[in-house]
């Protein structure tokens, strides 16, 4: 589950949905994969501010719930975590390499989708859009106020 994060001069909730194809589409995401892939996304998140919330495999792609900081841009997110996991499943279960042959564990695209936790798009863009003039959004308002206390 997501929670804010306080540093000194800011507060967030920056959550994003990420799914990585492995190269080819090929079906390399076995018992063994995942696991791996499991303990290094937690070796991830005690160098990088990158939190993994939830990692789903499928046998050709994988979905990371991640929540991050705003320094991390989702570019940046992306890279780092791509980067790492190919790196270290290479190591770490060198059979998988002889099923990718270019020498890649990832396709070079991916999907990522900013993810919310106090409403959808369409709430946010009313309150926006509705702002000052009407008391139904002053709920929404002051839940917000209450991440800095």
């Amino acid at each position: 589950m997501s929670v804010y994060i306080h540093k000194s001069h800011n507060v967030s909730v920056l959550v994003y949905h990420l799914v990585c194809p492995a190269k080819y589409r090929r079906s390399v995401f076995n018992e063994k994969v995942d696991q791996e892939l499991k303990n290094i996304c937690l070796e991830i998140s005690d160098k990088y501010e990158i939190h993994f919330l939830e990692i789903g495999t499928d046998k050709d792609h994988v979905h990371f719930l991640i929540q991050s900081v705003p320094t991390y841009s989702p570019t940046k997110i992306a890279t780092v975590v791509k980067s790492l996991t190919a790196r270290e499943i290479f190591v770490r279960v060198p059979e998988v390499k002889k099923q990718l042959w270019g020498g890649n564990f990832w396709t070079s695209g991916y999907f990522i989708s900013s993810v919310g936790k106090t409403g959808t798009e369409a709430t946010i863009q009313q309150y926006v859009k509705n702002q000052g003039t009407s008391s139904q959004y002053n709920q929404l308002h002051q839940d917000q106020l209450r991440i800095f206390d």
